[in-house]
């Protein structure tokens, strides 16, 4: 075992042998390093947080064709420290009335519901947390709690407006999950675990992207549903309700949610990379860790562009329309998709067809999909432009 193949056990090889020569038990140094490693990577969750606001700020800037953040340090690296700062030393309240024990939690359970996600994210072949054999179940559960704590804070700041936007957090995150849990099932179905790692290693010869592009798809518009950003964003939509569920928070308390919405963005990108398009996967280079790493980064932040370039490209949706768009879309579409890849599986598995099996069945549903969209559009373009009779002509048939 060398650093280069495998760094994580190899530093810990090193401390263990530095706590022994000081006496302390295997047992004890084992529970330490454990805690270390945990430490290590919070920190450094939090860190690409800092980093994610520069790059948050920058990315809308060119969008809007401004300049962004560009005083404080390099092209406005540092401005972030500053607008921490800002943030620690404003003044904090709470709102008369709040639930002031749930009102306080709210924000830091938004944050450890982001760094939970962390521990089954596998940052290369040797580098990751906890490999669970349910780790997409554990997925969906800790990332309801950030729901949860849109809830708590909502419900608990005493303010109309506060409310409306945790109910409207509840009308998402009931309608979204479903598509999301199946487009979930997909990757399971075709690579037989139900373990993020070893989604990952099976994409080392082909990526699910390519048997499922549909199910990527899906996935993708949920997690942005989940996540509560625009289009999807009616739990904070600033025109309708004030800024939503965090209208009551200020200083740091504000800046928590803040945080923790780019991190779960940039986290959810990761595990739309891990999920279809390889992880650290790429041409062989997955076999020095420290490569795979910065490989997965690569893939998770583009897929944060992809879902800030979302964001500040489309118009709000409309709570009906969002609420319809999951149900009578997105959701029979995502079980007609899974129930005919376990069949597609099921038969083509064994077969030398299987990848260009799966591939054209995504292919026919989106066509079939397509096609039942344009007939029910021209229904609904009927209907609207067939005159309407007078009340009296009407009356008198």
């Amino acid at each position: 075992m060398t650093f280069w193949s495998d760094p994580v056990n190899f530093i810990a090889a090193w401390l263990r042998g530095i706590l022994a020569g000081w006496g302390m038990g295997a047992a004890l140094a084992n529970i330490l390093l454990a805690l270390s490693g945990i430490i290590v990577l919070v920190v450094f969750a939090l860190v690409l947080d800092i980093f994610l606001v520069w790059v948050e700020r920058k990315v809308v800037a060119r969008f809007q064709d401004r300049l962004g953040p560009n005083r404080i340090g390099p092209f406005g690296i540092f401005q972030p420290f500053a607008d921490i700062i800002k943030l620690i030393i404003k003044e904090d309240i709470t709102p008369e009335g709040a639930d002031k024990v749930v009102y306080n939690i709210a924000p830091v359970l938004a944050a450890t519901a982001v760094i939970l996600l962390w521990a089954i994210l596998p940052l290369a072949s040797t580098i990751y947390g906890v490999d669970l054999n349910v780790a997409l179940l554990y997925l969906v559960a800790t990332g309801a709690l950030g729901a949860l704590a849109i809830i708590m804070g909502g419900w608990a700041s005493n303010n109309k407006y506060a409310l409306l936007g945790a109910f409207r957090m509840v009308a998402i995150m009931v309608s979204y999950e479903v598509p999301m849990v199946v487009a979930l099932l997909i990757p399971a179905v075709i690579t037989g675990t139900m373990s993020v790692k070893g989604i990952t290693e099976f994409q080392s010869g082909v990526w699910i992207v390519i048997l499922s592009p549909l199910a990527a798809v899906i996935f993708i518009i949920s997690a942005i549903a989940e996540l509560g950003r625009a289009p999807f964003d009616l739990n904070e939509a600033e025109s309708e309700i004030v800024a939503g569920f965090n209208i009551e928070y200020t200083g740091m308390k504000f800046g928590w949610f803040y945080a923790s919405e780019l991190l779960h963005s940039f986290t959810f990108g990761g595990f739309i990379a891990v999920l279809f398009f390889g992880g650290y996967n790429f041409f062989g280079l997955e076999k020095y860790p420290l490569l795979g790493v910065v490989i997965f980064l690569a893939k998770a932040l583009f897929f944060y562009w992809v879902i800030m370039w979302v964001k500040y490209s489309m118009p709000r949706i409309r709570i009906d329309h969002m609420l319809a768009f999951s149900w009578k879309f997105l959701t029979p579409l995502s079980l007609a998709l899974l129930i005919i890849t376990a069949v597609v599986d099921k038969f083509l598995a064994p077969t030398n067809f299987y990848m260009l099996g799966m591939f054209l069945t995504n292919v026919v549903i989106a066509w079939l999909t397509i096609e039942i969209l344009r007939a029910y559009g021209k229904r609904q373009r009927k209907a609207e432009e067939t005159p309407v009779q007078p009340v009296a002509e009407a009356a008198h048939h």
